[in-house]
């Protein structure tokens, strides 16, 4: 595994699924990690799960769509551990529906909790990263912007799409800070995609047969150490992209 011993990471989402999976896989390879998430009691129980592991580990109360919780975290962050080299922005509240049925309340809540989340956590780590000379953000798009029936999906894939936009914008900003920005888009065996699966019986069925691995990723195995392996230095030439990490399902070309 990769050697991240002396990093600092910070993962928002991390009380469960693909975030926990995440932190784990960050843990397991020597950062120190901080879970930030929206239910305290959650992202407490997984960052007590890592520190009985040995690691570090530390959890903070976070809803991603409020600035000051954003800026919370960041600072209780560097002020906890000393420093930010690692974000992945992982929290996103999911708008699935048809257009006619989706809400702007809905729409709202998936762009406060996705881009403009995104957008407030990259400037915010953003001087903390460039002043430790470089640093990796780890955004979490969806294929779902990509699929080729966009039918109950454009909410959705519209949110996940304009996180894919900011991710290139900061790359091409931020490298001469040496800080890198990827996108992942995952498919993983997460709470969200389990109800979606029970009640969506017939599509996971076709959905599934588009897999050419044919399986769902594991949480820690399949995702979260191929986000520890992004941010080693094996892979520092790597900045701008979208990465899917879904079994060879997506064509982001």
């Amino acid at each position: 595994m990769v050697d991240l011993a002396g990093k600092v990471a910070l993962i928002t989402g991390a009380g469960q699924g693909v975030g926990e999976g995440i932190a784990r896989a960050l843990a397991a390879s020597g950062a120190q990690v901080v879970l930030a998430g929206r239910t305290f009691d959650k992202v407490a129980a997984a960052a007590a799960t890592i520190s009985e592991q040995g690691a570090s580990a530390l959890a903070v109360r976070c809803d991603v769509k409020s600035p000051d919780d954003c800026s919370a975290a960041v600072s209780q962050t560097v002020e906890h551990f000393g420093g930010l080299d690692i974000l992945v922005n992982n929290a996103q509240e999911v708008p699935l529906g048809a257009l006619a049925e989706v809400t702007d309340d809905q729409f709202r809540a998936g762009f406060e909790s996705g881009p403009l989340a995104t957008f407030r956590l990259m400037k915010l780590a953003h001087p903390h990263m460039a002043v430790r000379g470089g640093g990796t953000i780890v955004n979490l798009a969806s294929s779902a912007g990509i699929r080729w029936d966009m039918s109950t999906y454009g909410a959705y894939g519209a949110v996940k799409q304009a996180i894919r936009a900011l991710t290139r914008a900061a790359a091409s900003e931020w490298g001469g800070d040496g800080i890198r920005v990827l996108t992942i888009a995952p498919h993983a065996e997460s709470p969200g995609l389990k109800w979606w699966i029970e009640n969506n019986p017939e599509e996971a069925q076709t959905f599934f047969r588009t897999i050419p691995l044919g399986r769902i990723g594991r949480l820690e195995e399949d995702i979260g150490r191929a986000v520890a392996a992004l941010c080693g230095p094996d892979l520092a030439y790597i900045t701008g992209a979208t990465i899917p990490l879904d079994g060879g399902q997506a064509n982001f070309d």
